[in-house]
């Protein structure tokens, strides 16, 4: 570790010495540096670690010179972070490109990420914090014709950790502003947006058995398309976009034949004062991904945007929503309302109330004429009315917070939360859990350069704790945070199972920043459980140990 200090040190020095005599071009970057050390710990279930020293390091570098530009990331795993897949291990470059642009064309070889509307049918992204990354490696265009028309193609196959995956990944997507193309609609105060696009992946046939004595008739070409529109006028908004998917038997399915299709619908409204978002989707058999037999994070082609707040605070985030490919059917209300300055409620400062809602079931599904179970493989799996809701509660999230500025110096957020969350999400059997969370959150400013932060969440739910589960049972959770000199900062926090294992998960941190840098240095316990982020989750093991963070740019 202390010569890869060393040898990121030199290089930031080096590069900006040359950055601006590079063939006149512009060189820039960035690295981040997370390490952690954890020791056995049997009280919360923290294994031992043989490599003592975990580290994920990552170095960009990106040159710039008028419409042209090319990059490369460094990308060091010795040995991944706990929770991250093993088949990280390793050290190189795992991302290089080179891209072109004027004022009509944008055209990326090498890795990109890019998506087509929702992501419903595509979409390529990395999130670091979930170890996932399925960038692609190919050629990528957009061509802009014409004002108010953007069109898009891509070809290339997805990474997978060290390597790519097996399928061919071919896609073209159009989107059309109708104020620009239509002659006297350019100052409407109607606007709208059309959009489609298409994607299929190739992948070579593979003995995949039904059953002891047949093989299943593998489709080598799996396509998905979508449509979408963009209405807005004045303080209303509309956005919706259906896709369907060819038949794809795959690993997530069970291997069977039915079509694919999803629905996501969102209408909003806002004016000062005021914010309303309403939201709905339907999700049958949409799992596409680059291999029919892949499982995990990786290889997927498309997302599937969440259908629930993402909660910050800790005891909130204990049961997040998971998105369920195979089928679910979704709600989300969510209503933001300041009450103005100077009246009873509102104050000197005003006060701003916000109130979400979201609610996750499960589809219809009704078992073939020719099938004695619901998604038996080889088959089309089942039937499905698209209008009628399924009987299995998912998920339910009911929360409110009041946000409330006391004085010039003081502000303070009061936050509850109803969540029910069955554990079918994580593919587990057992009750629905029903919790009620109550945050209370303060921060006071001392001066310019100091302020203090505390928080103080309380959980209480209906399962008695089980060791199986480390969420399980009632939580009470403080933390104090002093941000001080504008540089540095301090946190303290203990997370108690209080009605349960009896656990303390505290911990300590200390930050400094200076311009471009920050440094971060931790000691703590962490509990076993799932971090998700937008529906997509990755499992956090248990450790007991040190943590460090450093980041810069130039």
């Amino acid at each position: 570790m202390k010569k890869l200090l060393v040898l990121l040190g030199v290089f930031v020095v080096i590069v900006q010495v040359q950055a601006q005599a590079l063939l006149g071009g512009q060189v820039t970057g960035n690295f981040q540096i997370d390490a952690q050390v954890s020791k056995q710990d049997s009280s919360i279930g923290a294994e031992d670690v043989p490599q003592k020293l975990l580290s994920n390091v990552f170095a960009n570098l990106l040159y710039t010179n008028g419409g042209f530009s090319a990059g490369i990331r460094f990308e060091s795993y010795l040995d991944p972070l706990l929770g991250f897949n093993s088949q990280y291990k390793g050290a190189g470059i795992a991302n290089k490109f080179m891209s072109y642009q004027n004022e009509m064309i944008d055209i990326t070889a090498g890795n990109f990420y890019e998506q087509y509307g929702s992501g419903l049918i595509f979409r390529s992204y990395e999130d670091r914090n979930l170890g996932l990354d399925n960038a692609m490696m190919g050629v990528n265009v957009k061509v802009r014709p014409i004002d108010g028309i953007l069109l898009k193609a891509m070809v290339g196959k997805q990474r997978y950790y060290w390597d790519y995956g097996k399928g061919l990944v071919r896609g073209i997507d159009g989107e059309f502003a109708l104020n620009s193309l239509i002659k006297g609609f350019e100052e409407s105060k109607t606007r709208v947006t059309l959009g489609a696009g298409f994607v299929s992946r190739y992948e070579d046939d593979q003995t995949i058995l039904a059953n002891d004595e047949y093989k299943l008739n593998l489709p080598l070409n799996v396509g998905a398309g979508s449509f979408r529109m963009d209405l807005a006028h004045g303080n209303w908004g509309l956005q919706a976009e259906y896709a369907m998917k060819s038949q794809d038997p795959n690993v997530l399915n069970n291997y069977i034949y039915k079509w694919g299709d999803a629905l996501f619908v969102s209408a909003s409204y806002s004016k000062k004062g005021l914010g309303i978002n309403l939201q709905a989707k339907r999700i049958d058999n949409m799992g596409f991904k680059s291999e029919r037999t892949a499982t995990g994070e990786m290889l997927y082609i498309n997302y599937i945007p969440a259908m629930s707040k993402q909660h910050t605070y800790a005891l909130m985030a204990l049961y997040p929503a998971i998105t369920q490919v195979n089928g679910e059917m979704g709600i989300q209300a969510d209503v933001t309302y300041t009450i103005k300055k100077g009246t009873l409620l509102g104050g000197k400062y005003g006060t701003t109330l916000k109130l979400n809602y979201s609610q996750i079931m499960s589809i219809d599904k009704q078992a073939l004429n020719d099938s004695t179970s619901i998604g038996q493989k080889g088959t089309d799996g089942y039937t499905s009315d698209f209008f009628k809701v399924g009987d299995e509660l998912y998920y339910q999230d009911f929360n409110m917070e009041i946000s409330k500025k006391l004085s010039s110096k003081s502000k303070l957020n009061l936050t509850y939360a109803y969540i029910a969350f069955n554990p079918v999400m994580e593919n587990e059997q057992g009750d629905i859990h029903y919790n009620n969370v109550v945050v209370a959150d303060y921060t006071y400013k001392l001066n310019n350069k100091n302020v203090i932060r505390g928080e103080l969440q309380w959980l209480k739910s209906n399962i008695e704790y089980f060791d199986e589960d480390k969420r399980s049972g009632d939580w009470l959770m403080a933390l104090v945070e002093w941000n001080f000199t504008s540089a540095f900062f301090v946190s303290v926090s203990d997370q108690y199972n209080y009605n349960g294992s009896k656990n303390h998960y505290y911990n300590v941190s200390v930050g400094y920043t200076h311009n471009t840098t920050r440094f971060q240095l931790g000691y703590g316990k962490q509990r076993k459980g799932l971090l998700c982020i937008g529906g997509v989750c990755r499992e956090v093991p248990a450790s007991n140990g040190l943590t460090f963070s450093l980041t810069s740019s130039f």
